[in-house]
């Protein structure tokens, strides 16, 4: 018999930990109970023992699973979800939007895997792009910088030929120095452009226009994620993983879904992350080159290491080291942005989000020191000052924060800021020292600057433009306005 819940919200591990005994379930019972209610057989029982212990908390995809499978009202777990999430016990995690389109694409990444030929899913892809889909008829935003001149006139998308190439490579090169509180409505209104070219055109000039409206799609996607909007990173993403398999585009669908685990990974979902990289993994390593299978192998190490896994992450370490660096000729052109320092800085972060700091920092120092790459050196920084952190190496991970910091300033990327929020919790616990107090002091100088997420949860059309302050100090720093392309 499942006892009565007493009036009021109450924490969510002692409320499971008092379910689950009350029927007389151990954790791996309860794990077992919800893969076979909710079809997603990943999950563990490590992962039930973070809730109860609170070190996590569970999505609305678990949270209303766990309810149905305990036989309590979904209003029971949500309260104590709430509860626990204002108290400060766990991060929160990916919105209730984006725990919809979480569902969504893990179902459609679960059919490739039973299908790794990817047939039953190519079928034709008109019906899904409507008109109230966010990343096919969401708002689009001046065509500036890499879509043409500001006010400029939009040329109509002649059907059977697709949008200019070139202009998706010249966006994706200004990733390289912008975050996607600058370029996410960019990205919306180049696969827009894709969008409205696959559906006016007719049957050959669709299967032409697909691997450039899955490129899109993906790259829509990730800029949505970079400005703080996952719900529609994760509804870009699905659009790009069904048009890569419609294109027979198995390393592009790959890498989709290891880019979708990149962004769960992020929003504190490191079981979903880890399903999406290990299906990407298994479905597309036999046609992947080398730089890909090892990219596609450190979204699972990471995944992994967050989820408390770590030999599985070690596992997956071992196996990009083996697949070799990218190389040059047979690498996507998509991929053109790794390299090994890269893959060493990739190596370092899942270090030491799996609790390694020592041998972390010197894969990804080097990384941080690169020039003109703001982003990533705001990104990597933050590990890097965690990884000195965690080595009770206060003064330098207070200075390599400082530099990130800055770097997170002039790109203006949300996953920059939130590494380094990462850090400023850690550094929570050491507030008497200098160091610290003049960290803070220049985080509640730079706060006005820095990016947030996306207002609205309509998709990348919605991204948040750049806080008129931040983009002047980025201008100050050396980075040029983004010129036209098309």
């Amino acid at each position: 018999m499942i006892p009565s819940s007493p009036s009021g919200p109450r924490l969510l591990g002692p409320l499971l930990a008092e379910l689950r005994s009350a029927r007389g379930w151990s954790q791996q019972r309860v794990a077992a109970e919800l893969c076979a209610a909710s079809g997603v057989p990943t999950l563990t029982r490590h992962e039930v023992s973070r809730w109860e212990r609170q070190v996590r908390l569970p999505g609305d995809f678990w949270s209303a699973w766990l309810a149905t499978v305990l036989g309590v009202p979904g209003e029971l777990i949500d309260e104590a979800v709430a509860r626990s999430r204002r108290l400060g016990v766990a991060p929160a995690a990916v919105d209730p939007a984006g725990s919809r389109a979480r569902v969504a694409l893990l179902t459609l990444a679960h059919r490739w895997a039973a299908d790794p030929t990817g047939g039953t899913l190519a079928g034709p892809l008109a019906d899904t792009l409507l008109p109230a889909d966010p990343v096919a008829g969401g708002s689009r935003p001046a065509p500036e910088g890499p879509d043409g001149p500001p006010g400029g006139a939009r040329p109509r998308a002649v059907p059977d030929a697709p949008p200019d190439g070139g202009g998706l490579a010249a966006l994706r090169r200004w990733d390289d120095l912008l975050g996607g509180g600058d370029l996410a409505g960019h990205g919306a209104h180049r696969l827009h452009r894709a969008v409205r070219g696959y559906r006016l055109a007719g049957p050959a000039g669709r299967r032409r226009l697909l691997p450039v409206l899955a490129e899109s799609a993906q790259l829509a996607g990730w800029l949505a994620a970079d400005a703080g909007d996952p719900a529609g990173g994760l509804v870009a993403y699905r659009l790009a993983l069904r048009a890569a398999l419609a294109a027979g585009d198995r390393p592009l669908a790959a890498h989709v879904l290891g880019s979708a685990s990149h962004l769960l990974a992020g929003a504190g979902d490191p079981a979903g992350a880890l399903t999406l990289a290990r299906i990407g993994y298994a479905a597309g390593r036999a046609t992947a080159s080398p730089g890909l299978r090892a990219l596609l192998l450190h979204r699972v190490a990471l995944a992994a290491a967050l989820a408390g896994r770590h030999r599985a992450a070690a596992r997956a370490l071992a196996g990009a080291a083996r697949s070799g660096a990218p190389e040059p000729g047979r690498e996507p052109p998509w991929l053109y942005w790794l390299d090994e320092v890269e893959l060493a800085a990739l190596t370092g972060r899942t270090l030491v989000a799996a609790g390694r700091p020592a041998p972390a920092v010197a894969l990804l120092a080097p990384v941080v020191a690169v020039p003109g790459r703001p982003r990533r050196a705001a990104v990597y920084g933050g590990w890097l000052a965690r990884a000195h952190l965690r080595l009770g190496e206060v003064p330098e991970a207070c200075e390599v924060a400082s530099a990130a910091l800055l770097d997170a300033v002039r790109s203006g990327s949300h996953r920059a800021v939130g590494q380094l929020t990462e850090f400023r919790r850690a550094l929570a616990a050491r507030p008497s020292e200098p160091a610290a107090r003049r960290y803070a002091e220049l985080l509640g100088a730079a706060r006005a600057y820095l990016p947030g997420p996306a207002p609205g949860r309509s998709g990348p059309g919605r991204a948040r433009r750049a806080h008129p302050a931040r983009r002047a100090a980025r201008r100050g720093g050396g980075a040029p306005p983004p010129a036209g392309t098309d």
